[in-house]
Formats: structure tokens, C-alpha cells, sequence
């Protein structure tokens, strides 16, 4: 035989001993932990008891502290399409200096309003 037949055989004595020694193995199961439980049939619900007295929720109309005379939110001035048509930065600038100044005054005026409601 010459030294390419006896590597050639070599290889097959290889193979055949891998296959025969994965047949030997023993079948994988899942280890306990991943184990799937078996389906088992859920009990059918019970019906919920019926209360003994009827229970009776009265809603009254909650009452407001804000007061019908105070202003609805100005429009401001530094809104997204009035910052897209300005002419520059500087403009923006003052876009939303103005809209800021607005805003905190507004926010001067709830803070007033709702500490009277506290």
C-alpha cells in the first residue's frame, strides 16, 4: 500500500470511531431546570362572591379653584413655523426672547393661582 492509501485509510478508522462513539452517547435531554412542565388543564374559574350590600358611589362635580376669569395661554410668538420664517438668527433670537418672557409670566400667574388652591 503506499502512503496516500494507508492516510486515506487512516481517515476512515477516524470517521467510523467518531460516529460510533456519538451512537454511544446517551439522548440529551433538557437539564431539570429547563425542563417544560407537562400541560396540565387549569380548574374552570370560580364566580366571585356577591357582595353583601350594595354599594352606592355618589359623584359630585369637582370643584374648581381656577378662576373662570383667568386668561387662556397667549400665542406665542416663537412657535416652530414662525421660527422656520424668520429672516436670521438674530431674529429667532428674539423669537423666542419674547415667547420666554411670556411664559414665565404666565407661569408667575398659575403659581399665584394654584398656591390659592392649596
Amino acid at each position: 500500500m503506499s502512503q496516500g492509501a494507508w492516510r486515506s485509510a487512516a481517515v476512515l478508522a477516524a470517521c467510523a470511531f467518531a460516529l460510533g462513539a456519538c451512537q454511544s452517547l446517551p439522548s440529551k435531554t433538557a437539564p431539570p431546570h429547563l425542563a417544560v412542565p407537562p400541560v396540565t388543564k387549569t380548574p374552570t374559574p370560580v364566580a366571585p362572591a356577591q357582595p353583601q350590600h350594595d354599594v352606592v358611589t355618589i359623584t359630585a362635580p369637582a370643584r374648581s379653584c381656577v378662576p373662570k376669569t383667568f386668561p387662556r395661554a397667549p400665542k406665542y410668538p416663537d412657535s416652530d413655523a414662525a421660527l422656520r420664517d424668520a429672516g436670521g438668527a438674530a431674529d429667532r433670537y428674539q423669537l423666542m426672547a419674547a415667547g420666554r418672557l411670556l411664559r414665565d409670566r404666565r407661569l408667575a400667574d398659575l403659581e399665584k393661582t394654584v398656591d390659592g388652591c392649596r
